[in-house]
């Protein structure tokens, strides 16, 4: 019988490689706080092993309340619903679609109450990882992040592993008010000094609270994200997904994101790092490879779930948003096989395919949106990823 992972176990990551060596899947590697599925691809062509990367997509249905899913390329090309400006440009106040309503009702917890919710909760799945109990998660977590818990439970128990489990410390807490758009929510952040520093997004159901976001920048040291600003009651200032006055609003700058990790092409607009650059210009270097082996790569990102925001005492926001994305590769002619790794692999009995592989990934993402008329990049500042599922023929 396995021993029980000790507390803290979940904060081990592994060393992480240098920036050039790193896989799209993987860019935030280190078992922060679940499995995060690598999903790396070797092409092998003529006996020579080609390294290459690979995604995901999902079995189950959005969060009830959810955004409807809406692909970052049908969203520009006007399949869907963008909002008013939604190239990502600077919005002026005027083109809002919504303004900000961080000035709500008083919520129903105090900092020091949401506080002990999340230790609560930091307890409890704790308990539930090293149970790999799927029920109890289902008590703490929902929608795409109970999606990607479960799906990490399923790739252990067929590689006969068990997830890390154990308790961040040093937890920080910020309530905004009450909002028709975004309910009762809270963040709470954690920071152990050269592990990684983490954010989860809390919101209140009609069952109680629930984990509906999460991230983790396993950077050394990991940037510290701006102040979030409090009212003089404390409270901070929760912005809705139209909110104007930031470089783009908060549903713009998603999506921006999730195209340019889509078309793997650079947005100038964000600050190079490993969810930005250096994804794009590994997915570009994979492409390229696949392209030579006679084998094509389609990705697609998909937002799902509701962006949320907070606002910053430099006039910015932090943005919390997810997404799906599917990577699918297409032999072209005959005569190489793709193998998928990590994760992914696991899904598929790490065998080999001839015609396709396809890998979908569950995504969460922290970004800093800077005020609008500001010289400063948008930042992204922390991920969470796991496959969900993976296929080949």
């Amino acid at each position: 019988m396995t021993a029980p992972t000790p507390p803290m176990a979940r904060h081990r990551s592994q060393p992480q490689p240098p920036e050039d060596e790193w896989e799209p899947e993987r860019l935030s590697a280190g078992p922060w706080r679940l499995i995060i599925g690598a999903g790396i691809v070797f092409v092998v062509l003529a006996a020579v092993g080609i390294g290459l990367g690979a995604i995901r997509s999902s079995r189950e249905p959005s969060p009830s309340g959810a955004l409807p899913m809406a692909s970052a390329s049908a969203l520009e090309s006007g399949r869907g619903s963008p909002e008013p400006g939604s190239t990502g440009q600077p919005v002026g106040p005027g083109t809002s679609a919504a303004p900000s309503r961080g000035d709500g009702a008083k919520p129903s917890v105090t900092a020091a109450e949401a506080k002990r919710v999340h230790d609560r909760f930091q307890r409890d799945l704790s308990a539930a990882q090293l149970a790999m109990d799927g029920k109890a998660v289902a008590e703490l977590e929902q929608g795409l992040a109970l999606e990607m818990t479960r799906a990490s439970f399923e790739t252990a128990r067929l590689q006969d592993t068990k997830v890390p489990a154990g308790i961040w410390p040093g937890t920080k807490v910020w309530v905004p008010r009450r909002t028709a758009e975004a309910g009762e929510w809270f963040v709470a952040t954690m920071h152990e000094p050269g592990v990684a520093r983490v954010t989860d997004l809390m919101v209140q159901t009609g069952k109680g609270w629930r984990l509906a976001a999460s991230t983790a920048d396993t950077r050394d040291p990991a940037p510290e994200p701006p102040a979030i600003a409090v009212d003089p009651d404390g409270y901070a200032t929760s912005l809705d997904e139209f909110t104007s006055g930031l470089r783009g609003t908060p549903r713009q700058i998603a999506l921006a994101h999730l195209r340019s990790l889509e078309r793997a092409t650079e947005d100038e607009r964000f600050a190079d790092g490993p969810w930005t650059s250096t994804a794009v210009q590994l997915w570009q270097r994979e492409r390229a490879q696949l392209r030579k082996a006679g084998w094509k790569l389609e990705l697609s990102y998909r937002l799902t779930g509701q962006v949320r925001a907070l606002r910053t005492t430099d006039g910015g926001a932090l943005v919390w948003y997810s997404a799906r994305s599917t990577e699918v590769r297409e032999a072209q002619r005959q005569g190489t096989t793709v193998t998928l790794k990590g994760s992914a692999a696991v899904r598929t009995a790490n065998r080999s395919f001839a015609r396709t592989a396809s890998a979908t990934y569950g995504r969460m993402y922290l970004a800093h949106v800077p005020p609008i008329g500001s010289t400063e990049p948008i930042r992204v500042m922390g991920d969470w990823t796991d496959v969900l599922e993976s296929h080949g023929t």
